[in-house]
C-alpha cells in the first residue's frame, strides 16, 4: 500500500468518517457491496436459515471473478451448507494453502437493536449489521482480494483453496467435514481469528496479533444418584449436598498455570498495552510461570485468567424431583477450556480427584469439539504476516496469541494441519460487538486488508 494512502487510512480510522483513496477501487467496492448483501441474508441456524444463499452469493462472485464453475462447490448439510473453491496451482506436488472462514452468524433480535441487524447500514465510517465483525466483512474482503490477484494475472505455484463453513456458530458439523476433506493442506489461514487493535483515543493501529493456538472446549457432566425417600426422614447421603460439595471444591480449584512459547511471546509483547499492574504481572509470569503474585493478579482478571492455563467452571445445575422428597438425582455441567497439550480425559480425571466424592460420577459429554494442540510458529507464516503488516501499517507490532474460545482452526489442528487466525481487520477493544448488540466494523479496514491478503496469499502460495 502506498504510504500516502496508508496515512489516509489511519486518519479514516481515527476520524471514523474520512474515506481513504482506494488503492484497488474495484476490489474495495466489491468487498463492501458483497458484505452488505451477505449481512442482509439471515444466515442463522434454524427455520429460514439463509446460509445457503450466502454460499450462492460468494460462489457467483468467485466464478465471475475467474474461478472455474467446476472448482466452486456448495454442499448442503441439513438446513445449512458449506462452500469450497479451488484455484489450481502450477505444481500439483505441493499441498494446498487454505483460507478458512464461515458464513453463519449468531441470532440477533431486531427489537433489541438500534437498527435492524439484517439491514446493512454504512454510517460514520462503520458498517453496521449482524456479521459486520463476525465475519461477513472479513469473508467478502478475502474473496475480493483473491479476485484482485486473478485480475492482476497472478499464477500460484501452490493451489489456493478458500472455504466457508455453514455452522461454525453452532454444531460445527460442516467445519469438521471441511477439515476432513482438506486434511492434506499445507497451512490454513483462518480469517475468523486474530486481528488488530486500534488505540481508543487516536483510532490508529496499536498492535496486530495472530492466533496460533486455542483452548480445547469440553463439557463434563457430574451426576449423583440416590434411592431418595421422604423429606421428613433426611440422611447424610443427600444427592444435592454431595454434588454441591464437589462443585465447591472444583470452583475453588486452580489448574496449574503454564506457558507455551506462543503465550510467552504474547505476555511479553502485549504487556506493553495493559495498565501498569496487569502489564507487570504479564511480564513476571512470562519470566516465571510459578510467580505467585503474578498468577493472583492475572487470575483475578477475567480477560487474562483463561490465558494462563486450563479453566473449568460450573455452568448448569439440575436436581431433585419433588419439593417434599429427598433427591434421587442431582446433575451439573462443568465447562472447561483446556490449555493446549492436555487431553480432555486427563482433565476429567483431575476433576474427579478434586471432587473427592465417591458418589459423584463424571462423564465427558462434549459435542462439536475435538482436542487440538498449538500450531508451531512457522517461520514462513510469521514472515509473510509480518511483512504484510509492515507494508500496510509500518511500525505496528506483530505478535502471537492464544484464543480462549473455539474456531474452525481446531478441526484442522486435530488433523495436525497448522492453522492460524490471521484476520487483518482492526477495531477498538471497546467497539468489538461480535455476538452482541449493534455489531459494527470500520470500513477503513477494507483497503489495507486487501493489500494484506495480496501480500500474504501470494507469499505463501509461490
Amino acid at each position: 500500500m502506498r504510504i500516502g494512502t496508508m496515512i489516509f487510512a489511519f486518519a479514516a480510522m481515527a476520524a471514523g468518517s474520512a474515506v481513504a483513496a482506494p488503492a484497488h477501487p474495484q476490489a474495495e467496492a466489491q468487498a463492501l457491496d458483497m458484505a452488505k448483501k451477505a449481512i442482509a441474508l439471515r444466515s442463522v441456524a434454524g427455520p429460514g436459515n439463509q446460509t445457503p444463499e450466502v454460499a450462492t452469493l460468494y460462489r457467483e462472485a468467485l466464478v465471475k471473478g475467474g474461478f472455474a464453475a467446476s472448482d466452486v462447490t456448495i454442499t448442503p448439510v441439513g438446513d445449512t451448507a458449506y462452500l469450497i473453491a479451488r484455484w489450481p496451482g502450477s505444481d500439483v506436488s505441493l499441498k494446498p494453502l487454505v483460507i478458512s472462514g464461515h458464513m453463519d452468524v449468531v441470532e440477533a433480535k431486531p427489537q433489541d437493536w438500534k437498527r435492524d441487524p439484517f439491514t446493512p447500514v454504512v454510517e460514520n465510517g462503520y458498517l453496521f449489521g449482524r456479521g459486520a465483525t463476525d465475519m461477513k466483512l472479513d469473508g467478502a474482503i478475502a474473496i475480493a482480494a483473491l479476485i484482485e490477484l486473478r485480475r492482476g494475472n497472478y499464477h500460484p505455484r501452490r493451489t489456493i483453496i478458500i472455504e466457508f463453513s455453514g455452522d461454525e456458530e453452532t454444531d460445527m458439523k460442516t467445519s469438521g467435514i471441511i477439515a476432513d476433506k482438506l486434511s492434506n493442506a499445507e497451512l490454513v489461514l483462518n480469517i475468523d481469528g486474530g486481528g488488530g487493535v486500534l488505540d481508543e483515543k487516536t483510532g490508529k493501529p496499536e498492535y496486530f496479533s495472530w492466533q496460533g493456538a486455542e483452548k480445547t472446549y469440553a463439557d463434563f457432566r457430574l451426576t449423583v444418584t440416590n434411592p431418595g425417600g421422604h423429606s421428613s426422614e433426611p440422611r447424610k447421603d443427600n444427592a444435592i449436598d454431595q454434588l454441591a460439595a464437589a462443585l465447591v471444591k472444583i470452583g475453588n480449584y486452580r489448574f496449574k498455570p503454564e506457558l507455551s512459547p506462543l503465550t510467552r511471546a504474547y505476555f511479553t509483547e502485549a504487556a506493553k498495552y495493559e495498565d501498569a499492574k496487569t502489564g507487570a504481572a504479564m511480564k513476571a509470569f512470562a519470566a516465571n510461570p510459578a510467580d505467585r503474585a503474578a498468577i493472583e493478579t492475572l487470575a483475578a482478571n477475567p480477560a487474562m485468567v483463561g490465558k494462563i492455563g486450563t479453566t473449568c467452571v460450573a455452568t448448569m445445575i439440575d436436581g431433585g424431583h419433588a419439593l417434599n422428597a429427598l433427591p434421587q438425582r442431582a446433575e451439573a455441567n462443568i465447562n472447561c477450556r483446556i490449555f493446549p497439550g492436555h487431553s480432555p480425559a486427563r482433565v476429567m480425571a483431575e476433576l474427579q480427584k478434586v471432587a473427592a466424592e465417591p458418589a459423584v460420577q463424571i462423564k465427558d459429554v462434549t459435542q462439536g469439539s475435538v482436542p487440538n494442540d498449538a500450531s508451531s510458529m512457522r517461520p514462513d507464516f510469521v514472515a509473510a504476516v509480518t511483512k504484510a503488516m509492515a507494508s500496510v501499517y509500518p511500525g505496528t507490532p506483530v505478535f502471537p496469541s492464544m484464543a480462549s474460545g473455539a474456531s474452525d482452526s481446531m478441526w484442522f489442528r486435530y488433523h495436525h494441519v497448522p492453522s492460524y487466525g490471521a484476520s487483518p481487520v482492526f477495531t477498538k477493544e471497546s467497539e468489538d460487538f461480535s455476538h452482541g448488540l449493534n455489531e459494527r466494523t470500520p470500513i477503513a479496514n477494507i483497503g489495507p486488508s486487501i493489500d494484506y491478503y495480496l501480500s500474504v496469499v501470494s507469499d505463501l502460495s509461490r
